[in-house]
């Protein structure tokens, strides 16, 4: 595991060096705060009037933030690594390839909770104008992290594969974006079909989270991605030995 830190420590820090990750970050907080306002300000909910909750926040996030920020926070993770060919010098190295794997997961994870804890801002507000329900944002914020894991993973898996960041980019968002309208697809299907498509959704887990209920089996399906996906990402680490 000191590896593993070791390896973490060194990309957190790239992380927050770069005039880019702020610039994520910025993005971020920016596209976060404009959905927050939308949901509270009873100019811009509509008829019904804005409720002291995070639900439409987290439901945003989930459909349009995440999406795009784990491929830009991932692509250059291990493509970067082989472009320059470090990538063979750290993996001839006394690491192990779970090792290389979940440092950068760490990192990437370390990140992604720094912006969104900047979102907590937000739960100050509310409560300083509004009664929100503590438990409902608690399952709202749990929900976020789950998905947020499954996004870096799937972003990690992409760059695994090229040593082109914007080929990593775009393939982690296509997969992102294909798992997330997977619940829109299963509706042009029926039977049986329509509920195994509708399960394997990425948003399909999420709304739960929002209403404040926490399934097992949604966070089982969560961990469960995820960990295929990081698993994925250490096997093709390993057939490069033997290219």
């Amino acid at each position: 595991m000191r590896n593993t830190w070791l390896i973490a420590w060194k990309e957190i820090r790239v992380f927050f060096t770069s005039p880019m990750a702020y610039v994520v970050g910025f993005i971020f907080v920016g596209l976060t705060g404009y959905f927050f306002v939308r949901s509270v300000d009873s100019a811009l909910s509509g008829p019904n009037f804005p409720e002291a909750s995070l639900r439409h926040l987290f439901s945003q996030m989930s459909i349009f933030i995440i999406p795009w920020l784990a491929p830009v926070l991932t692509m250059r993770l291990l493509a970067e690594e082989q472009k320059i060919g470090t990538l063979e010098l750290l993996l001839t190295a006394p690491v192990r390839d779970w090792e290389v794997v979940m440092g950068k997961f760490v990192a990437s994870m370390t990140f992604f909770l720094g912006g969104l804890a900047l979102t907590l801002w937000y739960v100050l507000m509310l409560s300083w104008r509004g009664n929100p329900d503590p438990g409902t944002l608690a399952s709202g914020y749990l929900g976020i992290i789950l998905y947020g894991s499954t996004a870096m993973a799937i972003g990690l898996l992409a760059s695994s594969f090229t040593s082109n960041q914007i080929v990593s980019a775009v393939v982690s968002l296509g997969i992102l974006v294909l798992l997330t309208f997977l619940e829109v697809g299963a509706d042009q299907v029926g039977g049986v079909a329509s509920t195994v498509v509708a399960q394997l959704g990425i948003t399909t887990h999420f709304g739960d989270f929002v209403r404040g209920v926490i399934d097992s089996s949604n966070v089982v399906y969560y961990l469960s991605v995820t960990g295929v996906f990081l698993f994925l990402t250490v096997r093709n680490l390993e057939t490069r030995r033997w290219r």
